[in-house]
């Protein structure tokens, strides 16, 4: 009922305005958060780490590592911040943030807007969550691809003993050309320069993590098997499927439907499950499936995990529906 309160007044701002008001007053009410701190309880071992339960925050909603002991007491498991750049960018003009509320939906073209990792560090350093962190890295805008592994490893070596597991976003349809780094050669180096850094930096500091791949839910499913060919090959850690969507077919007559930038909620669910199913039925156990995407309610979340996912992440589900998406799914997992 307080969300929804909440929720109502938040909803007559623009997108943008209200994601960050929401964020700001999460924080600062974050000691009276702290008496209903909700511990969800569900261990599950991935990728050698323990996840206190299966449900986590995904990245784009706490870009800078401004609200993890915030948003980590609404239950989640884990918390992934970012997406994060070497240098710090203010992302493409505004507006680039739209709700679609008829149809449970958001399209954002932010363009990995963040204050640099540098920045996103040093709150890490003073965050108090106990659960997994995740830190997503990506490139700068103005980097080019043939320069872009440069700016995973300035990410990847500073990121990496603070983070729980590393996220490669590759799949981002805000920043030009950069899925185009999710196929051929173009990955395949990315990853063995990734991998070849992940071995020294655990050489160097006695500590493995791991490192994901998050993937587009739009590939065809020859360009799939040839992306997950190449993950495996280079021996990354685990999946997430997937990002937003470019397809707004089940949107276009809404105001914003043809708002350039990438589609998430319960428009995305359909596809996302779609991929997540093709993707379970090639990599089978071989690698751990984190799944987002669509997921609007309890049901939505055992969907993803009887398509294969081991772990799932929130964004839109949580933004429309709150905390109480959270206890729904446990309590029906």
């Amino acid at each position: 009922m307080l969300y929804s309160t909440i929720k109502l007044l938040l909803f007559k701002l623009d997108a943008e305005t209200s994601h960050n008001l929401a964020l700001k007053a999460l924080k600062l009410t974050q000691f009276a958060w702290q008496w209903f701190d909700k511990k969800h309880t569900d261990p599950i071992e991935v990728m050698g780490i323990h996840f206190p339960n299966k449900v986590g925050l995904a990245a784009g909603l706490d870009k800078n590592g401004d609200y993890i002991d915030a948003l980590g007491s609404q239950g989640f498991g884990f918390i992934e911040i970012g997406t994060l750049t070497p240098v710090a960018q203010d992302g493409n003009d505004k507006p680039r943030l739209f709700r679609l509320e008829e149809h449970q939906a958001i399209i954002n073209r932010m363009g990995f807007n963040n204050k640099g990792i540098d920045h996103a560090l040093k709150q890490v350093k003073k965050k108090h969550f106990s659960g997994v962190l995740g830190i997503n890295i990506g490139k700068n805008k103005n980097t080019p691809n043939d320069k872009a592994v440069d700016d995973y490893i300035i990410c990847l070596k500073k990121a990496y003993c603070y983070a729980d597991y590393i996220t490669i976003n590759i799949s981002s349809p805000n920043t030009p050309g950069l899925r185009d780094l999710q196929h051929g050669e173009e990955l395949n180096q990315l990853l063995y320069s990734l991998k070849k850094e992940q071995k020294v930096l655990t050489k160097k500091y006695g500590n493995y993590t791991p490192i994901a791949v998050k993937i587009a839910p739009d590939l065809s499913l020859d360009e799939l098997k040839n992306t997950v060919k190449t993950i495996l090959d280079n021996e990354l850690d685990a999946i997430i499927a997937t990002n937003t969507t470019l397809d707004k077919s089940t949107v276009e007559q809404h105001p914003h439907g043809n708002e350039q930038g990438g589609l998430s909620g319960a428009p995305l669910t359909a596809k996302s499950n779609e991929l997540l199913i093709q993707l379970k039925s090639i990599v089978g156990d071989q690698i751990p499936i984190i799944a987002a995407g669509g997921i609007m309610s309890a049901e939505d979340a055992k969907q993803k995990f009887y398509n294969g996912a081991t772990l799932i992440r929130l964004y839109t589900g949580y933004i429309y529906h709150g905390p109480k998406l959270i206890d729904d799914i446990h309590k029906s997992i």
